[in-house]
């Protein structure tokens, strides 16, 4: 790999006696799309505070850009979990602020947050004070706060929070966009659906670990369970395919998981099934990113120590 646009080795941080970040080891490639996920209390808002330099780590070194977020503040956007908008202000006021303290003139940032502004489908609030908007409106604008100064590196906590399924789409399509720009983007999120929708790659934290750090594509193929999904035409009993076992999904007889035994080719049972009856759909089953969350989750607490 070239120099990674984030580099975490052996990170720790601590809180009194508790380990919320336990010696992470992360690189992150320029260009790459990520999702940042975990429970509640696994230590993902604490490593991109560790990555921004709000908190430095106990143990071990944190480099953005070949040196600290700090010094290089002006090529990073930065959206927190907790939003921090001047409530009294007003919108064009606040976020023309934004921009001057990361060196934006005032004609440019102007320009650029009505342009925003109409993107995040948000036209006619500039003259509006940031504490009459709703929580949705709110979190857009902190995102327009984050990328005003056109960041190379975008670091976003929780983006999604407060906002309803059709601004969630929006989002997701920017922030695709700005990726197919060239850009780096590192995001948490509890919405699981929108990483899988949007991410190349990702990370699961738990208990301050990282469980997992992989491409969606090998985590489709690792995690795969060994079924198939048969849809027929019509209702009929369950398909009779050697070495599978049938389980009804739904009740009208026409969906089936077929579990495939250890020694059962998967492509000799699709054709099979497809021979069995006049077919709809006959796939392998994917993983959904909720399955792999759940399993490695639940497998890492029976492993650790007591």
């Amino acid at each position: 790999m070239a120099d990674p646009v984030i580099e975490l080795r052996g990170v720790t941080r601590r809180f009194g006696t508790h380990t919320a970040v336990d010696a992470v080891d992360l690189d992150v490639p320029r260009g790459a799309l990520l999702g940042f996920l975990g429970p509640n209390g696994a230590g993902k808002s604490t490593t991109i505070r560790m990555i921004m330099s709000i908190i430095y780590p106990d143990e071990g070194t944190v480099r953005v850009l070949g040196r600290s977020a700090l010094d290089a503040k002006d090529r990073i956007g930065y959206m927190p979990e907790e939003r921090g908008l001047y409530r009294r202000m007003r919108i064009g006021e606040f976020l023309r602020f934004l921009g001057a303290l990361k060196g934006i003139d005032r004609r440019t940032a102007g320009q650029r947050t009505v342009d925003w502004l109409d993107r995040l489908d948000l036209p006619g609030v500039e003259r509006k004070r940031c504490e009459e908007l709703s929580k949705g409106q709110q979190q857009k604008i902190q995102f327009i706060a984050a990328v005003l100064h056109d960041p190379e590196v975008l670091i976003l906590d929780e983006p999604f929070t407060g906002l309803d399924p059709v601004n969630r789409q929006l989002l997701s399509s920017i922030i695709r966009d700005m990726h197919n720009e060239g850009r780096t983007i590192l995001f948490s999120t509890h919405v699981l659906p929108e990483a899988e929708t949007l991410c190349q790659h990702i990370l699961l934290i738990d208990e301050g670990k990282l469980l997992l750090n992989d491409s969606l594509e090998s985590i489709r193929e690792r995690f795969r369970p060994r079924s198939l999904i048969v849809e027929r035409i019509e209702p009929g009993p369950a398909p009779v395919i050697a070495g599978t076992r049938a389980e009804a999904v739904g009740g009208e007889g026409r969906r089936w998981a077929l579990h495939l035994d250890t020694d059962v080719d998967p492509q000799a049972a699709m054709q099979s099934a497809l021979m069995d009856a006049p077919m709809r759909r006959v796939e392998q089953q994917q993983p959904s990113l909720e399955d792999v969350f759940a399993r490695l989750v639940l497998e890492g607490r029976s492993e650790a120590p007591t």
